[in-house]
């Protein structure tokens, strides 16, 4: 049975999934979004905490009505999942500790719900944190975890001292075409190509030359013409219209594609790339891109074989992992939650 695989991921596992295109002669659709793996916090939506090893259907969620999935939380008990749907509502469902299902409680619910007052949204993100975005109006709301500033409100909240449970508004960041959740940072694409970034800062992965966190958007300097940004955990990257690719953040595996293993608190060429399509960052310590004539590649940490070159060693420059007309559409790296879905 073919699917259509849409995730938007940041978080741990060494786990890569390639969406490719359906032949046009394969059997009918499946109406149902499809989940598997872990489930301890019941993020597989299932009304079960049984872990699966096959797809099975997350409880009333039609795939006719998602736009989006995304799936965060780094800590198998904080896995939670998001669902876009196609009228601008989103809904939620897993682990909930840190008030990530933002439904104005912290009891984990292993089915999708509301989150609480969202309509007419355009994307979401769910982070490593673990927290959560969306982007309504041009504007960016956040929700959940706030230890390192990441939900952008001009607080933080440390660990144990309360989250955040329902959609609360980013500080002074307007016109936001895309956003993306690291770890326990935050990045936005506005409309005029910039880059804006919050939360934490430990190794640079807020791009701004410094190494101190922020509760509030700050700009990337020297970025004006980026179309696509990608959080991983503790690493960004930006795509740039050219077909260029920036990158800036923890390096400790080549993560940054700049031939080197230094941490950069500022944005960096990932070397011998052009003609790049979209980018994905990876949980922890790789990223990948698809190119313009279908081909991925991928580079970083490789100790899992997600590079998917047939190796396990870690590669500081991108490698081939996909040849070109393999069909791959859509891709999601470094399944945070150890669960895995399609739609």
């Amino acid at each position: 049975m073919a699917y259509r695989s849409y995730l938007r991921a940041a978080g741990a596992l060494s786990l890569t999934l390639a969406c490719l295109a359906t032949p046009a002669h394969a059997e009918p659709r499946d109406p149902w979004v499809r989940a598997w793996g872990l489930n301890i916090g019941g993020q597989l939506g299932n009304g079960t905490t049984l872990d699966r090893t096959t797809p099975g259907s997350v409880t009333g969620l039609a795939r006719a009505d998602v736009r989006e999935l995304s799936a965060g939380g780094f800590n198998s008990n904080l896995s939670f999942a998001l669902a876009l749907l196609t009228d601008g509502t989103v809904l939620s469902w897993g682990g909930n500790t840190s008030g990530q299902l933002g439904d104005g409680g912290t009891a984990q619910r292993g089915f999708p719900a509301a989150v609480a007052g969202l309509s007419g949204v355009s994307t979401v993100a769910a982070a490593g944190g673990p927290f959560a975005l969306a982007v309504r109006d041009g504007r960016v709301l956040a929700w959940g975890t706030n230890a390192y500033g990441q939900l952008g409100n001009g607080l933080t909240t440390p660990d144990g001292a309360g989250s955040t449970t329902r959609p609360t508004g980013v500080q002074s960041l307007d016109r936001v075409e895309d956003v993306s959740g690291g770890c326990e940072h935050s990045v936005a694409l506005r409309k005029d190509g910039t880059v804006w970034t919050w939360g934490r800062n430990s190794v640079g992965q807020l791009g701004n030359g410094a190494d101190t966190d922020r509760n509030t958007p700050q700009k990337v300097p020297g970025l004006d013409d980026v179309v696509a940004v990608a959080a991983g955990c503790l690493h960004t990257l930006a795509l740039t219209a050219d077909g260029t690719v920036k990158a800036w953040g923890h390096n400790a595996k080549g993560q940054l594609g700049d031939a080197r293993t230094e941490h950069s608190k500022v944005p960096v060429d990932v070397q011998h790339l052009d003609g790049v399509a979209k980018v994905f960052a990876g949980g922890w310590q790789h990223a990948l891109a698809v190119l313009a004539d279908g081909s991925v590649v991928a580079w970083g940490d490789n100790g899992n074989g997600q590079l998917g070159n047939g190796t396990t060693a870690a590669s500081l420059a991108p490698v081939k992992a996909l040849p070109a007309g393999s069909g791959s559409a859509r891709v999601a790296a470094s399944v945070a939650n150890k669960s895995s879905y399609a739609y």
